[in-house]
């Protein structure tokens, strides 16, 4: 005969269920048998994270004013992350690297040959003319040799 089946003789099973009070907890139980029922807690799993539904907004970068097209002072011409372009004549550089026109006129692309650097200009609409500081700064030499 084997360990089991003379345990079982021994032991009657439905003795140890039926005559052992249930217990709440640990605390309540005084030690007394073995208890044998099982409690089943619920095991719904709660909702998991998911991996969508995260957009950002459009930054909408890019170049808005093409070589030829007309501007007028405060046209965006290029807006963009850093510089991949960088300003020239008449053009501006926002805090967030955006170009924009300080003046009427067309806009002139240009590609520098050595460096490869990439700049935007604007030719004014009345001929290309130099910013007033480099003008005085041409002028007051021949002011100085004239006296």
């Amino acid at each position: 005969m084997n360990f089991a089946a003379s345990f079982c003789r021994r032991v009657n099973i439905k003795e140890l269920t039926t005559s052992i009070p249930v217990y709440n907890s640990a605390s309540d139980a005084s030690g007394r048998g073995l208890s044998l029922l099982f409690r089943r807690w619920a095991t719904k799993k709660s909702a998991g994270s998911t991996k969508n539904g995260r957009d950002s907004k459009p930054k909408n970068l890019g170049v808005k004013k093409f070589g030829g097209e007309r501007v007028i002072p405060g046209n965006i011409i290029v807006r963009q992350r850093g510089t991949r372009f960088h300003p020239g004549n008449y053009v501006g550089i926002g805090k967030d690297h955006t170009l924009f026109a300080m003046k009427e006129g067309s806009v002139q692309f240009e590609k520098h040959k050595l460096s490869g650097r990439k700049w935007v200009h604007v030719v004014p609409k009345d001929g290309h003319m130099l910013h007033p500081v480099y003008g005085e700064a041409a002028a007051a030499p021949e002011l100085k040799t004239a006296t």
